[in-house]
């Protein structure tokens, strides 16, 4: 059973328009969301207390959770930490209250609720360290942009490197929009994310390039729009399959991972659904815009020597 004909033509240059439209309305709800209502920044950024607590036995998270929300804990972030009985929490700064006041009256609340528990472990992360990480994190992202815009003008040409740029950025803006949206918690998981779904993205965008670069050498009357859209649905199977197969293994650890990983599996979802689709809309089409050709990629000097070859 094919997922897709192999002799599909649906017309997705003649759907650009209407693709850069959508695009740019959602990137300006997005970049309309970052503005005003901001990322929710997690302990990673924020600073805050980091708690480890060891039980005499097994003990369920949700429990944990119910606890500490009945002693006003509420954004309390609860993980396992090792085993069943080890567990990490993780506090918000508290305007006020001491860390050491905190981890004391976070314990009492664990022990009213089972007794046993055992303090391991007690630190406090400042927020000049939180204000290090988000410039950190921002410049790796930026850093991974640059990169891959020198990779691509060297493997192509810079209207494609343009083209994959400009849909990786689109990728990232609509995944960070989505978190200010729904007020996702924003952690350092989060970032590790956001460059997976880059390389991710790219690697579907690179694949579309390398079978344009191929038809512009087969498809030699073809328009440059009737080789890219030609391209697009050559690997069509290949795109739709690969997401769908990644999407399974992250909806499973969505549901399974636990909260520690929930903001992660979101971003891996959001960006996998968004990086298919700008790979086949944005980048290309953007290439396209800039008028893309034959030359671009085989220049007159280079296709006379190999047609003597």
């Amino acid at each position: 059973m094919r997922l897709i004909r192999p002799d599909t033509r649906i017309d997705f240059v003649g759907l650009r328009k209407v693709a850069v439209i959508f695009s740019l309305v959602v990137m300006a709800v997005a970049v309309g969301s970052l503005a005003t209502k901001q990322l929710a920044f997690g302990v990673d950024f924020t600073g805050g207390v980091v708690i480890e607590v060891g039980y005499p036995e097994a003990v369920e998270l949700d429990d944990v959770r119910t606890a500490l929300a009945e002693g006003g804990y509420t954004d309390a972030v609860v993980q396992f930490f090792g085993g069943s009985r080890d567990v990490l929490i993780r506090l918000a700064p508290q305007e006020g209250t001491e860390s050491a006041q905190v981890s004391s009256n976070v314990l009492r609340v664990l022990e009213d609720a089972k007794p046993g528990v055992e303090m391991r472990r007690v630190e406090f992360v400042g927020p000049q360290v939180g204000e290090e990480l988000t410039n950190k994190g921002g410049l790796a992202l930026l850093y991974a942009l640059i990169g891959i815009l020198i990779y691509v003008i060297f493997r192509f040409h810079w209207k494609l490197a343009v083209g994959a740029v400009a849909a990786l950025a689109h990728d990232v803006v609509i995944t960070l929009g989505l978190f200010s949206l729904l007020q996702i918690e924003f952690d350092l998981t989060v970032i590790a994310a956001l460059l997976a779904v880059i390389g991710y993205s790219l690697n579907d965008t690179i694949v579309i390039f390398d079978r344009i670069r191929e038809n512009f050498r087969r498809m030699r009357k073809a328009t440059p729009q009737e080789v890219v859209n030609g391209s697009i649905n050559q690997t069509l199977a290949r795109t739709l399959m690969t997401g769908l197969t990644t999407l399974l293994v992250l909806l499973a650890l969505l549901f399974i991972g636990g909260e520690a990983l929930e903001g992660f599996s979101i971003a891996l979802i959001a960006g996998v659904v968004v990086g298919t689709y700008s790979s086949i809309y944005v980048a290309s089409s953007l290439a396209l815009w800039l008028a893309l050709d034959k030359e671009d990629l085989f220049p007159p000097k280079e296709e006379t020597a190999e047609e003597h070859m």
